[in-house]
């Protein structure tokens, strides 16, 4: 299938972007590279740009024959949402329906969602199901979901072929090192531990640590970016005709923040210090996925299962590009 991939350099969508290539599908990404980076996909099927450049967006979407588009590109920030909602809802939902309107002008009508688990908000329990209560309590959660909205009335209006992947808590890196994870600034957890490792911090923080959990501090599902780039390949290529697919992503255990610094002390061989302070607003104490759905209609089953291998990966890929893609 001849895939479009938005947001293709970013951390995520490159992986999916190796990963469709070698499913034998013929990718093409289109990226501003205001967070991607050029070195994360084949120079020769990156275009830059901005999808608010509906006019340059047109173009790459006719030159490529673009059968299905596969969308990640949007700002992933919750605490900066908050405080620039107008950047997120301009970038995330503007620019996602300036996507649409152009996929539909020229008939193109299969989707893939980069959705997450934050337009469930604070759930009222785990583990969390599809059709578990979505309330956000960030811009960026209201974005996802705005989108997630506007797909379901696209497919009832058009009969447009969609499928939605809400993930948990994205981690690690590509086994051979080549891939990985690169922000600025980062703000995910087991990047953040590994640069304590390296050195490259003096500590990490751990935000609130009197949670109802079973060690007091915030249990996360975190699954490996290239299972999640396997998601993604399966839920395009069983896409159902006309309908809407919405799926969890998750392996289905939860990992707490002090677990994730004790295996990541574990696997690097460093002390890793901490540093305890208050909770922070908006944080759920506990977010583990029901991925059942995903794994009974789509066959998917994670390779990466535990945390350890996942931390083993990302220290891999950090050991060898402590300053990301600028090495």
């Amino acid at each position: 299938m001849r895939v479009l991939v938005t947001g293709g350099a970013g951390y995520i969508g490159s992986h999916a972007v190796r990963r469709l290539l070698a499913h034998g599908h013929d990718v093409h990404v289109f990226d501003s590279l205001s967070m991607g980076h050029r070195a994360a996909v084949p120079v020769d099927r990156l275009t830059v740009g901005d999808l608010g450049d509906a006019d340059h967006l047109d173009h790459v979407l006719l030159m490529h024959r673009t059968e299905a588009v596969v969308h990640f590109a949007a700002y992933a920030y919750v605490g900066e949402s908050v405080l620039q909602p107008a950047r997120y809802y301009w970038n995330n939902l503007h620019h996602g329906l300036v996507l649409l309107e152009r996929m539909r002008r020229q008939g193109i009508s299969k989707f893939v969602f980069s959705s997450s688990c934050s337009t469930y908000g604070v759930p009222d329990r785990v583990p969390i199901f599809e059709d578990s209560p979505q309330r956000p309590v960030s811009p960026y959660g209201w974005t996802k979901l705005a989108l997630e909205q506007v797909l379901l009335d696209y497919a009832r209006a058009y009969g447009w072929t969609v499928a939605v992947l809400r993930y948990f808590n994205a981690a690690g890196a590509a086994a051979d090192g080549s891939l990985g994870e690169d922000h600025t600034p980062e703000t995910h957890l087991i990047p953040l531990v590994l640069k304590v490792a390296l050195g490259l911090r003096q500590h990490i923080d751990i935000f609130g640590t009197d949670y109802p959990t079973r060690d007091g501090t915030c249990v996360r599902d975190y699954v490996h970016v290239d299972d999640l780039a396997e998601a993604h390949c399966l839920a395009m290529e069983q896409l159902q005709p006309g309908a809407v697919r919405i799926f969890n992503v998750g392996i289905g255990a939860g990992y707490s923040v002090r677990e994730v610094i004790e295996t990541a002390r574990s696997v690097t061989g460093k002390p890793i210090p901490v540093r305890e302070g208050p909770r922070r607003a908006g944080d759920p104490a506990e977010l583990i996925a029901d991925s059942t759905r995903i794994r009974t209609s789509l066959g998917w089953t994670p390779k990466y299962g535990q945390l350890r291998p996942i931390i083993e990966t990302a220290w891999n890929w950090m050991k060898n590009h402590p300053n990301g893609y600028s090495k």
